[in-house]
């Protein structure tokens, strides 16, 4: 079998962004998907561009041999054994369409190529509640919006949320701070912004009782100074585990949070990129939870890697995903398999329609706060003929 072309497909932008796909072709009838995980934030014509240059790259290439085609990227493009968000998110829309392509080929899911099944019910938690949790992107001030947040996730089934409790500024805007100086987050955070933050997740503690695992997202927004005042503040309320509480690249501060915060487990990974972006994390014991996200990290050969690397130093994994419906399968493929797998995200944006449409099979969604992962042969998931019609754009490699 060898790879014909490559399609890069735009998705229609949504709430969540601008979705990339890869569409890899063989010379038979099979072809495969993935996703570069670019589709938030500022790097949507990066997302593009690398997508190109990889696919012209293995054109003629033997797509059953994943391995082989990620270490010709790694190591024959120059910019590849750097990694880093856009050279990394590449890599990883070509290695899981190539898994996606050999699930197909063995007629088997890629769970079942990577080991067979540890989890059978993927726990998931309701995710990014400062956006409400519902059919309407919203950008929550009060309490009492919070707190009704988390009705409508419990009414939806699940026993955990996640929540940016500073993310949202007191004016309803989203909080970058160097758009917004009146929102301070680094240095000194002031009693008012912990008070705000406090309530806030208060509110849904309240709601939720003490069975309800809370985790706290803060985006790197803190430094590591106001990411312990923040940890300190909120401790009390019962905190499942604290995200990206500093900047995700620096071990040394995230482990001053750890020692300043001995009972709170830290989670980070989404901007961690390969197993050698990793093992400093892990071998300084600084992460409890890992969350490389398999559309940035590598795709599906380097994410299993992580993860196996992971166990080693007894660190959960959850992954994450801020993507479509090839993010969604590709990522539930590989937690069904490792043993370390915690829980399994769902972005509020994930379950808008406009979102849901872009998947072709519309049984991968959680019932009752939990997924059960698809049989179909390769990772379970395609673009629906709807995104295709709709794409903004598709560039083709041959």
């Amino acid at each position: 079998m060898k790879i014909t072309s490559v399609n890069v497909i735009e998705c229609k932008p949504n709430v969540m962004g601008k979705v990339v796909c890869v569409r890899i072709n063989t010379d038979t009838e099979i072809y495969g998907y993935g996703e570069v995980g670019l589709s938030y934030g500022v790097a949507h014509y990066a997302a593009v561009g690398i997508a190109r240059d990889y696919g012209q790259l293995i054109i003629g290439m033997d797509p059953l041999k994943p391995e082989l085609i990620w270490e010709t990227i790694f190591r024959s493009t120059f910019w590849g054994m750097g990694g880093g968000t856009v050279i990394n998110a590449g890599m990883s829309a070509i290695d899981t369409a190539l898994w996606d392509i050999t699930g197909k080929a063995y007629n088997m899911p890629v769970y079942q190529l990577l080991g067979g099944k540890t989890t059978s019910k993927i726990r998931a938690y309701a995710s990014q509640l400062q956006f409400g949790w519902g059919p309407e992107h919203l950008f929550l001030t009060d309490p009492d919006d919070y707190a009704k947040a988390t009705e409508d996730a419990l009414a939806d089934g699940y026993d955990a949320i996640k929540v940016d409790p500073m993310g949202v500024t007191s004016d309803g805007k989203w909080a970058r701070e160097a758009m917004n100086p009146n929102w301070k987050m680094r240095g000194k955070l002031s009693e008012k912004m912990l008070d705000t933050c406090y309530k806030r997740t208060e509110a849904m503690r309240k709601v939720g009782g003490k069975d309800l695992d809370i985790i706290i997202e803060t985006h790197s927004y803190p430094d590591m100074n106001t990411g312990i005042q923040l940890g300190e503040r909120l401790e009390p309320l019962g905190i499942y585990y604290y995200e990206e509480p500093c900047n995700p690249l620096n071990v040394d501060n995230m482990l001053e949070i750890h020692k300043a915060l001995p009972r709170i487990a830290l989670a980070s990974g989404e901007r961690i990129y390969t197993r050698w972006g990793f093992r400093q994390f892990l071998e300084k014991h600084v992460l409890q939870v890992i969350q490389p996200d398999l559309t940035i990290c590598g795709g599906i050969s380097e994410t299993k890697k992580i993860c196996d690397m992971a166990n080693i130093y007894d660190a959960a994994v959850q992954l994450h995903i801020c993507g479509g419906p090839i993010a969604t399968a590709a990522s539930l493929q590989v937690e069904a398999v490792i043993p370390n797998f915690l829980i399994h995200e769902v972005h509020e944006g994930a379950i808008k329609k406009d979102m849901r449409d872009l998947g072709m099979y519309e049984d991968i969604k959680p019932v009752n706060g939990a997924y059960e992962v698809p049989d179909r042969p390769g990772i379970g998931q395609e673009l629906s003929q709807k995104a295709l019609d709709e794409a903004v754009n598709v560039y083709t490699c041959q």
